[in-house]
């Protein structure tokens, strides 16, 4: 018979992802803090624009494309224009959006960026998984499916 209640869960397995997690999660934010003197906020939105051809994206895009609410990218974007990395330009198709244009400077930073989050992710990920990535790849799928769609708004 199946135990109930918390006694049937594997906290121990939860409490070893967990910390995996935040200490992942901390320790890349700290490899692109000293590779390119960014953080990971600023990485994942010059990420999102080094990806695309023109190196821009509308606000809300950014904001789907990380998981963000429009007026946290706002505020970081506004942020990151005084740092030079970005800049806002107006969309003439839509009076009331604008562009998130990546600078020379946010292309240095993005590009130092990627090499060290890179490097620290084939000392902390890839080198620890080898051999059970497609394991991981499965758990991490089912994770995902019980999560559900990606929610922008989160």
């Amino acid at each position: 018979m199946p135990k109930q209640g918390a006694d049937r869960h594997d906290w121990a397995t939860w409490d070893a992802y967990h910390d995996v997690w935040r200490r992942l999660d901390r320790a890349l934010d700290h490899a692109v803090q000293q590779g390119a003197g960014i953080s990971i906020p600023e990485f994942e939105i010059l990420i999102g624009l080094h990806r695309q051809p023109d190196h821009r994206l509308r606000v809300r895009d950014v904001a789907a494309g990380i998981g963000w609410e429009k007026s946290r990218v706002s505020h970081q974007v506004t942020r990151m224009v005084s740092r030079g990395l970005v800049e806002r330009a107006d969309c003439p198709t839509d009076g009331r959006g604008s562009w998130v244009v990546m600078t020379a400077d946010g292309r240095r930073a993005v590009l130092a960026g990627i090499r060290a989050h890179t490097a620290a992710l084939e000392h902390l990920f890839w080198r620890p998984v080898a051999g059970d990535a497609d394991t991981l790849r499965s758990v991490s799928a089912r994770m995902q499916d019980a999560l559900g769609p990606t929610d922008p708004g989160l």
